[in-house]
């Protein structure tokens, strides 16, 4: 799959509330988005790194690398970690205590897998070799069983990476969305007011 035909993909999953399946609503996901990228800005502004409030240093570099695999930068946009969306998946997170072990189980899944595979972690490979291990993982009716878990792990990602970028700003810009801004109405055109029969007076 291109990069432009899977950014299309995803924006069609980022302009519906993907964040249902994590039992947030959209309007909680822009916060929390809004909230990860405040903290990013303030962390940039004072030249600190972010700090996580769940994942690990290993973990963050980790995830940032599929999100940049899943939503890389393209003649349009920026990437999907230079959105923040790696620190709004790490604040989702850290707020649904629920579904911690299944990531952090899914990020130790990539990294054995491509131990076996290349004898490096995820963050060590090659685009290459990342897009392997993604490729086998990356569409379910095609996956091999014994690659189930990973089927899961890529499929929750891919939706957390979606739900981040289009609930940024930079992915609201992508989108195009016209919404939650100051307009003026001056009410129905004139021909549309005498086809009805009425008018404002």
């Amino acid at each position: 799959m291109t990069d432009i035909k899977r950014r299309q993909m995803l924006q069609m999953l980022g302009a519906v509330p993907a964040v249902a399946a994590f039992t947030w609503t959209r309007e909680e996901a822009v916060a929390a988005a809004e909230q990860a990228g405040e903290a990013r800005r303030q962390a940039a502004a004072s030249n600190q790194p972010y700090t996580p409030r769940f994942f690990t240093a290993h973990e963050m570099a980790t995830i940032t690398a599929l999100a940049d695999l899943i939503l890389p930068k393209d003649d349009r946009s920026v990437s999907a970690s230079e959105t923040g969306t790696t620190e709004f998946i790490d604040y989702l997170i850290s707020e649904q205590t629920d579904r911690q072990t299944a990531i952090r189980g899914g990020l130790a899944w990539l990294d054995a897998e491509c131990l076996g595979r290349f004898n490096k972690a995820f963050v060590d490979c090659s685009d290459a070799e990342r897009r392997a291990v993604a490729d086998d993982i990356a569409w379910p009716k095609r996956a091999r069983p014994e690659m189930s878990q990973g089927v899961r792990f890529f499929n929750t990602m891919r939706d957390l990476v979606a739900t981040g970028f289009w609930s940024s700003r930079e992915g609201v810009a992508d989108l195009g969305y016209m919404g939650n801004r100051m307009t003026v109405w001056n009410g129905a055109p004139e021909n549309v007011l005498q086809k009805l029969g009425v008018s404002y007076d």
